[in-house]
């Protein structure tokens, strides 16, 4: 049913639970595992242009690491993986990239955020299941084990 998933990241150790979802149904069916990281440069605050750079740096580093932790969890479970990064706005660049590589499902964590937390934070997860074309499964991220 699935060919292709993709699972964004942000570098944080969400990932743990958001994997085991994804690759119980690449496992399924057989399918490829995409990771996606989204540098957005437009979140960085007004910083002199050395301490943004080293910013920049730092949150590309975090990428590099994301990617490879990623390509490591899907690597031990035995599926083939594609991994690749983006700048700009997240829930857009997700979508994107969900459009562009024929993606067949998302699978994602969210944080259940509601209220005015949610007024305030708003959620990245929330834009790509309203603006994605494919389905989009969604790990609640802070719910205890």
């Amino acid at each position: 049913m699935y060919e292709r998933i993709l699972v964004p990241t942000d570098g944080s150790e969400h990932i743990e639970k958001v994997m085991p979802h994804a690759l119980e149904v690449a496992e399924r069916d057989d399918a490829t595992i995409h990771g996606l990281y989204v540098l957005d440069k437009g979140r960085l605050p007004e910083l002199g242009e050395e301490m943004r750079d080293e910013v920049i740096k730092s949150f590309e580093q975090t990428g590099t690491n994301a990617l490879d932790d990623f390509r490591d969890l899907a690597d031990a479970a035995g599926r083939d993986v594609v991994t690749a990064t983006a700048e700009g706005k997240a829930s857009e660049k997700i979508v994107e990239y969900a459009d562009e590589n024929d993606i067949d499902l998302i699978v994602m964590g969210t944080h259940g955020r509601t209220g005015i937390r949610h007024a305030l934070l708003g959620s990245v997860a929330e834009k790509v299941v309203r603006h994605s074309s494919v389905p989009v499964l969604m790990v609640n991220v802070d719910r205890e084990e």
